[in-house]
């Protein structure tokens, strides 16, 4: 059974509840607020013989063969390798899939996560199906970046918004989830996971605490001399690049709000609060422009998978981080 969140309860009651189903659903909303959990409980529902009320049975052929994965009329689309794109082969024999009859009599059922990772072959590929699917099939498209969608793939879905749980829904959950952290630890979690409480939870897996104090300490370092940016971009070399791209333009996002402001409340989590103050203090405002909008560039390339020179890119972005203070 794919778990239910807490706060997908009225979401939920209004979709399983619908007597009619429409033949393709746009599933969408932040990576980790439970969106494929959704779609896989949906599917459940779907494909079951016996349902209990707004749930699948849990135990009748269909169910069964479906926790086995087995069912003939359950087809999950996705990424053959993490991070990597939808083919349009994939596709095609999804829509082979979908023009056949329904083995078990019923409907059939597609999940495809995530959407939006389909290249554009791909994409087209799947319209044919989304425009007149085959039978009784319900195509349930996860999208965690809906804005990256072809129009035509938007338009041909009822398009669900899924929601972002509240910060006290988040952790309530998170207390029950990660019953070894702190309070405090899961908060900083689920800020650094910009509120979706599942990502809180990988990242918590990952050690990304452990992670950012070694980068916060070694800015500081930085900032006082003590360490070299070559030192630091070696040092940092199991922390993956996003995050820390990630969290740079956090950092110069809140040294320029700082700027405009002068609001305290508004210098993020604890760990940097005094930097950000003390880089925003000694700093001009259209470098601190320049550096976002570099560090906005980089991150575009890290996402686009770009063959980047990681040592050199870190020290790049850390003798422009030091430029702030005007040192050289």
């Amino acid at each position: 059974m794919a778990e239910a969140y807490p706060w997908q309860d009225s979401l939920w009651q209004q979709l399983a509840g619908r007597a009619q189903h429409a033949h393709a659903y746009l599933l969408h909303g932040p990576a980790g607020i439970g969106k494929r959990a959704l779609a896989e409980r949906l599917m459940a529902r779907l494909l079951c013989q016996n349902p209990a009320g707004l749930e699948a049975c849990g135990h009748c052929k269909s169910c069964l063969l479906l926790k086995a994965g087995s069912h003939p009329d359950n087809y999950v689309l996705e990424p053959e390798e993490a991070d990597k794109a939808i083919k349009v082969d994939q596709v095609r024999d999804l829509v082979s899939f979908v023009v056949q009859t329904a083995q078990m009599g019923g409907r059939k059922v597609v999940l495809i996560e995530p959407v939006e990772s389909m290249n554009i072959n791909a994409a087209n590929a799947l319209l044919k199906s989304l425009e007149e699917p085959s039978g009784d099939t319900v195509l349930l498209l996860v999208s965690h970046q809906s804005s990256r969608l072809l129009p035509t793939i938007r338009s041909r879905c009822v398009q669900q918004a899924c929601p972002l749980p509240s910060e006290a829904m988040s952790l309530q959950w998170l207390g029950q989830a990660l019953p070894e952290c702190s309070e405090q630890e899961r908060v900083e979690l689920l800020t650094l996971a910009a509120g979706s409480p599942l990502a809180a939870v990988s990242l918590q897996a990952q050690g990304v605490r452990e992670q950012r104090a070694l980068v916060v300490d070694g800015v500081k370092k930085l900032l006082k001399q003590e360490q070299s940016a070559t030192q630091l971009a070696e040092g940092w070399k199991d922390v993956p690049l996003l995050l820390l791209f990630d969290w740079f333009c956090d950092w110069s996002s809140l040294i320029l709000r700082y700027q405009l402001t002068q609001d305290e409340n508004g210098l993020g989590l604890m760990d940097m609060r005094k930097v950000v103050q003390y880089l925003a203090q000694k700093s001009a405002q259209d470098k601190v422009l320049n550096i976002q909008d570099w560090i906005l560039a980089q991150r575009q390339k890290v996402l686009g998978k770009a063959n980047l020179n990681r040592v050199l890119l870190l020290e790049a972005l850390l003798v422009q981080w030091v430029g702030l203070l005007g040192r050289r």
